[in-house]
C-alpha cells in the first residue's frame, strides 16, 4: 500500500509539472550489464551547487530504487549539463487605427507584447560507458524554469524531473 502511494505521488507532481523528455540509446546495449554507477568528478551542470545537490540526491534515489548501487569503480559514469533559454512571446495585444472614403485608405497596426516570455530549463543526462568510451544512453529535459523560486519549489521541481526522466529506463528494447 506505501508504494501505492509513492507512485500515486510521483504521478501527481508528474502531472503538475510540464516536462518534456526525449530519449535516446545505443540499440546494440545490454543494460542488464549495468548495475553500478558513478558521476563524473569534473561534471559542470550549469546549475547553481544547491540545485546541483538536489539533482544529484533525486538521482540517487531514484537509481537505488531501480536497483543501481553508487561505487568508486561503476560500471557507468553520468554526466548533466543544463542550460537556460526563454521562450518568444506567444501573446500580444493589436491595436490598429484606419480610414478610409471616397477612395483613399490608410491604416497603421501595432503589436504590443502582453506578459513576460518564460524561462525554460534543459537538462541532459547522459550515461556513459568509460570501458568501452561511449555513451550509451541520453535523456533530454525541458521543463519551465523560476529563477526566484524557494528551495522547496526547486526541489519539487527537480524531482518531479528525475522521476519523469527515468519512467524510461531502462528502455523497452
Amino acid at each position: 500500500m506505501k508504494s501505492f502511494k509513492i507512485i500515486l505521488l510521483a504521478l501527481l507532481i508528474t502531472g503538475c509539472v510540464s516536462v518534456r523528455v526525449n530519449y535516446d540509446y545505443d540499440k546494440t546495449t545490454q543494460f542488464d550489464n549495468y548495475k553500478t554507477y558513478n558521476y563524473y568528478s569534473d561534471m559542470n551542470t550549469g546549475l547553481s551547487e544547491l540545485d546541483t545537490k538536489r539533482l544529484l540526491n533525486a538521482i540517487d534515489i531514484k537509481m537505488t530504487a531501480k536497483g543501481f548501487s553508487l561505487s568508486d569503480t561503476p560500471d557507468f559514469f553520468i554526466d548533466i549539463k543544463s542550460s537556460e533559454y526563454r521562450e518568444a512571446q506567444r501573446s500580444s495585444v493589436g491595436v490598429g487605427l484606419g480610414g478610409g472614403g471616397r477612395n483613399v485608405g490608410g491604416g497603421i497596426s501595432i503589436g504590443i507584447p502582453v506578459g513576460q516570455s518564460n524561462v525554460n530549463r534543459q537538462i541532459i543526462i547522459d550515461f556513459v560507458d568509460e570501458n568501452k568510451k561511449q555513451l550509451f544512453w541520453q535523456a533530454v529535459s525541458e521543463s519551465n524554469y523560476n529563477p526566484n523560486a524557494i528551495p522547496g519549489e526547486r526541489e519539487e521541481r527537480l524531482n518531479a524531473i528525475v522521476e519523469k526522466v527515468f519512467l524510461e529506463y531502462p528502455p523497452k528494447q
